[in-house]
């Protein structure tokens, strides 16, 4: 019996231990999180002024609809600090007591940033249904300019993101956050306009219904997404079925089990599995080619395979199968 471990790192190399196990590091792709720290700091710099900027004139034009927009943008700037701190502490070397390091805080400051958004739609979702019942005069003008800027400074936030929000769970909520605030403040100047040219107040809450849906559509794939991931669930774009088909096709190979898929962090994914094969070690060069295809095709680059040797197997019968790899 033997045991293979593939991991992706930036030269080859392969050795044997003297005991039977192989272990290849194969040439891969760079999967380490793309560097956003420009990023948050642009954002948070830029959300904390306008928050600040954003309470004072709502506090001074009587409009809750603007002080309401700013409690969200302060729950943006937590959702930036958090996501920034996790993609901080992926990065970090692994001890002795984390030997994975700190790769899955990015997973819990997603699933963090989703509970934040669901707080912030449920805020909002409570002063829209306060402002229905007993509608404010509102300063319409003054409403229309601050939210107007909180467009440009969430816009060109969430630009900042946009990038990385396609492949990294954590990156998609700090863009999700800003795009989710570009939106309220779009609807927030859509009412105070509407406001100026009807005088009819029920718009500025109708206006924050359809926002508050919007946001939470958004929201739904997050939360679903992180917690799936939180569970060490298979992450969206690997399939299972594919992987499992074509460890299974490979030459010599006549069985493949304890197949486990899951996410290290936003950004990485990990894969052990059980071989079994004829006698006879199968070479580095077959764990190279292992790792390499599970990196370039099925998005996996942290892989340990175990090799069973089948002769073995008949004669232990399932013993073979309790077997760990090291």
């Amino acid at each position: 019996m033997g045991a293979g471990h593939t991991h992706n790192h930036p030269r080859n190399h392969a050795h044997h231990d003297g005991h039977g196990h192989g272990h290849s590091h194969g040439h891969g792709h760079s999967h380490a999180p793309a560097d956003f720290g420009r990023a948050f700091a642009i954002g948070i710099v830029l959300n904390t002024a306008f928050v600040i900027v954003e309470a004072i004139y709502g506090f001074l034009s009587g409009s809750m609809a603007l002080v309401a927009d700013a409690g969200h943008n302060l729950s943006d700037v937590l959702a930036l600090l958090m996501a920034w701190g996790a993609s901080i502490a992926a990065k970090r070397a692994p001890t002795e007591r984390f030997t994975y390091g700190y790769k899955s805080s990015t997973i819990l400051a997603a699933l963090a940033n989703a509970a934040l958004l669901l707080i912030a739609i449920g805020a909002i979702f409570y002063e829209t249904l306060h402002r229905m019942t007993d509608p404010q005069p509102i300063e319409g003008m003054t409403v229309v300019i601050v939210a107007s800027i909180g467009i440009a400074i969430n816009a060109f936030t969430a630009m900042l993101f946009m990038k990385g929000s396609k492949d990294d769970l954590n990156i998609r909520g700090a863009y999700l956050h800003m795009a989710a605030d570009a939106l309220v403040s779009a609807g927030v100047v859509l009412a105070g306009l509407a406001i100026i040219w009807t005088g009819a107040l029920w718009i500025d809450p109708a206006v924050s219904l359809i926002i508050v849906a919007v946001i939470a559509w958004g929201t739904w794939g997050l939360l679903k997404d992180s917690v799936k991931m939180g569970l060490l669930g298979v992450p969206e774009g690997i399939s299972e079925a594919n992987v499992r088909e074509y460890l299974s096709g490979l030459s010599g190979v006549d069985e493949v089990h304890e197949l486990h898929i899951w996410p290290m962090s936003t950004t990485e994914t990990a894969l052990t599995a059980h071989l079994v094969m004829p006698a006879g070690h199968p070479g580095d060069a077959f764990l190279h080619d292992i790792a390499r295809e599970l990196d370039h095709h099925h998005r996996i680059n942290h892989a340990t395979i175990q090799i069973e040797q089948s002769r073995e197997c008949a004669q232990h019968g399932s013993a073979c199968f309790g077997a760990d790899a090291t």
